[in-house]
């Protein structure tokens, strides 16, 4: 248990956190576009991704919510180790991670408030899979339009609705990660709409 808490950090802190930063900021300002991020190794079943964006983002100032399979002792204790960053539950959680199911109901993660509306959750969602395409993104940081395999439409267009409050996004797959910030708005893919027009 030691050598799991105690492995699998930053080689280079200063170095690694840098360059993980990097693709976490790239990743917020264009939404949808999938970026690579390493660095850490931590316990299973956090993937590389996840596990590095938590070493680059967290201290003992931020407290983190692990839901469902992300929540084990190994990745407790390294958390701990790491970071520093205390525990928590959803309703006080600045970063929240876990499989998309695991992670529910959203309305339990704050949402900031008039006066301080980044005092709210950001959600890294556990994938399977993470590609540029899917749901329609628009917004800042999107040229025109840009795709991303989200695991739902219909949350993050409530999530939109909140805005300038709300709660953001980082996805991660293995060594992979894209953002969706509050100011995106999501619709269908086409192949959605026709599914869900099916349904009438």
């Amino acid at each position: 248990m030691q050598v799991t808490a105690l492995s699998g950090g930053f080689d280079n802190p200063a170095i690694g956190s840098a360059h993980a930063f990097r693709s976490v900021m790239e990743a917020m300002a264009r939404p949808g576009s999938v970026q690579d991020i390493q660095g850490a190794v931590p316990p299973a079943p956090l993937t590389v991704a996840a596990g590095t964006v938590l070493l680059t983002l967290c201290d003992t100032d931020t407290p983190v919510y692990l839901a469902g399979k992300a929540d084990t002792d190994d990745v407790r204790k390294w958390l701990a180790f790491h970071t520093g960053a205390p525990l928590t539950g959803p309703s006080h959680a600045m970063f929240a991670v876990g499989e998309w199911d695991a992670l529910m109901p959203l309305d339990g993660y704050p949402v900031g408030t008039p006066e301080y509306p980044d005092r709210s959750t950001t959600l890294i969602v556990e994938c399977a899979e993470l590609e540029a395409a899917g749901a329609t993104l628009r917004g800042p940081g999107i040229k025109s339009e840009a795709t991303l395999s989200l695991p739902e439409t219909r949350a993050f267009q409530s999530n939109r609705a909140l805005f300038p409050l709300g709660l953001d996004f980082i996805f991660t797959s293995g060594d992979r990660l894209a953002a969706l910030p509050r100011s995106a708005v999501v619709s269908r893919s086409s192949s959605e709409a026709v599914a869900h027009r099916g349904d009438f």
